[in-house]
């Protein structure tokens, strides 16, 4: 049997999922967890996926020519190939761009899951969290006001029968499926989705063959037959340390024979963190910078256009309590004071790569690298003169109020020209990160705007950057994405936070270790006896397993 547990990765994004569990470790520090297979279908996303897969081939340390290019010593990414080939093309070999439905990927899948199963048997586990926009609530609000929009021909709405096939041929020992909270509630052809999505899983492969739990620590050691309800699978990311308000659902799949042997307090179940994770404790201490202008960069062209938006807000500021006052113009003087002398930078700031004392440690470690001189992927965007002032405005009345916001509290010079502005259907259109709270949750909407994403910090005057969304999803400040700034935000908003994964995979490797051992013979070999018995094409499988796919 192989030390590590084979791990396939689908729908996989820029590598959240994988992060985490490549990430775990065995209590001799050797990885617990080895990613064999990964599926993404678009390309700027497969591109960091495909990097991160080709750094986790050096287990004794990151290249140096990686920390070359993150800390700016060289100007272009090098040629991994030529430096690392064989690294580079086992990377290759692992990370696919496919997309899954079509007659490509599933011939390729169904070659290389029968290889994965000749070597491994059973003693496997899958990832994935199938495309989710026709499942969100904010997907369905923006379909619904499209006339030609037929939900039934929404290919997106039965791509998780995609991972359901997959998981019927390789029939791992455990299977881990991510989704929007938007699937409790959604429904196709009048049924609900997550019954039919449920049972897709649970007769994966023969009736009843993989039993079905949930990750929420209030219903450990219960299924899907034993009664749970649809929000039973809702996982509140706050609740584990991350620094998010991010509620997802998660449903974890274990094969029957697996499953028959677990204790009942053994099934997977998050722990509760002991304390809740802040936006001030992830990105408080990162390099100050200004916002950019979408008409013109230079710095003299910020200053005066900040120094006008200081002046708009205090010639309209609205009736205050003394107190509150007193704050708002606190904030707006110490934003005033970023326009003397030189401007804050906007890209390429040294150092303060480090937190603040209040993060907790094993979140710190975790994100942190002390081999960074800055901060990739840490660069503003652009915004317009006005949405700049509201962002200032917003900034400043959060500072003093100690909440974001609303629409009603903006003075009417301030107020955006939308027609909904005043109908409360946009009511926190611009929405400060509060600094002593988790954000909410970063999506992928983070790339159109911004303004749903302002940063807490007056003086900056700006929405998140791709680095602090990045940290708020708990990335470690090494993992590199690929693509423009828009690309960059869309991966980093579709991404499983990978601090979770990891604290996932903790409980996936307690039921893999438990069954491993109390079995009399190998997994994998009592993995392919199940497999024969369900009329599965049958596979030889060895009851010694050796090698990688």
């Amino acid at each position: 049997m192989t030390d590590f547990v084979p791990v396939v990765d689908l729908f996989s994004g820029p590598g959240g999922l994988a992060e985490g569990f490549a990430s775990f470790k065995d209590p001799r520090g050797r990885p617990r967890f080895r990613i064999i297979l990964s599926v993404e279908m678009e390309p700027t996303a497969h591109r960091t996926l495909l990097l991160r897969g080709f750094l986790r081939k050096f287990p004794s340390g990151l290249p140096a020519e990686y920390y070359d290019f993150l800390n700016g010593h060289v100007c272009r990414e090098p040629d991994w190939a030529s430096l690392y080939p064989g690294e580079w093309q086992e990377a290759c070999d692992e990370t696919r761009c496919l997309t899954l439905g079509t007659s490509d990927a599933s011939s390729f899948l169904r070659q290389r899951i029968a290889k994965i199963r000749t070597m491994h048997g059973g003693r496997t586990v899958l990832l994935g969290g199938p495309p989710c926009q026709s499942y969100s609530v904010a997907g369905r609000a923006r379909n619904a006001g499209n006339l030609l929009y037929d939900p039934s021909n929404d290919e997106r709405q039965s791509l998780y029968l995609e991972y359901a096939k997959v998981l019927r041929q390789l029939q791992p020992a455990v299977a881990v499926m991510e989704n929007v909270r938007g699937m409790l509630s959604a429904r196709h052809g009048g049924r609900p989705i997550f019954s039919d999505v449920m049972e897709s899983l649970a007769n994966a492969g023969g009736k009843d063959r993989y039993r079905l739990y949930s990750l929420a620590p209030l219903h450990a050691g219960r299924s899907w037959k034993d009664g749970l309800n649809p929000k039973d699978f809702l996982v509140r990311s706050e609740e584990h340390g991350i620094p998010q308000k991010r509620h997802r659902v998660f449903v974890v799949c274990i094969r029957g024979d697996v499953a028959a042997t677990l204790r009942s307090d053994l099934p997977p179940a998050l722990d509760q963190s002991d304390r809740t994770a802040s936006v001030h404790d992830i990105i408080g201490a990162m390099p100050m910078l200004r916002s950019r202008l979408s008409w013109d960069d230079d710095d003299f062209s910020w200053q005066q256009v900040l120094k006008k938006a200081h002046r708009l807000a205090l010639r309209n500021m609205p009736s205050m309590a003394p107190e509150m006052e007193r704050n708002f113009r606190l904030a707006l003087d110490r934003a005033l004071a970023s326009t003397s002398g030189a401007a804050l930078p906007f890209r390429e700031a040294q150092g303060n790569t480090g937190f603040p004392n209040t993060c907790p440690s094993a979140l710190r470690d975790w994100i942190v690298d002390p081999n960074l001189a800055r901060l990739p992927n840490n660069e503003t965007r652009g915004h317009i003169d006005e949405d700049l002032a509201r962002y200032l405005y917003a900034a400043a009345y959060a500072f003093a109020s100690g909440r974001s916001p609303r629409a009603r509290d903006f003075p009417r010079a301030l107020a955006a020209r939308h027609r909904s502005w005043n109908t409360g259907k946009f009511d926190d259109r611009f929405r400060v990160q509060l600094p002593d709270h988790p954000s909410t949750t970063i999506t992928s909407h983070i790339s159109k705007d911004g303004h749903y994403f302002i940063h807490p910090d007056p003086a900056q005057c700006r929405s998140l950057t791709v680095r602090e969304a990045a940290r708020l999803q708990t990335f470690p400040d090494n993992y590199f994405f690929h693509g423009g700034r828009t690309q960059q935000y869309v991966q980093v908003g579709n991404a499983v936070p990978p601090y979770l994964a990891r604290q996932i995979a903790r409980e996936i490797n307690e039921v893999l270790g438990h069954r491993d051992s109390t079995g009399d013979q190998d997994l994998a070999g009592r993995s392919a006896n199940t497999v024969r018995r369900s009329g599965i094409e049958p596979i030889p499988v060895p009851l010694v397993s050796a090698g990688s796919s």
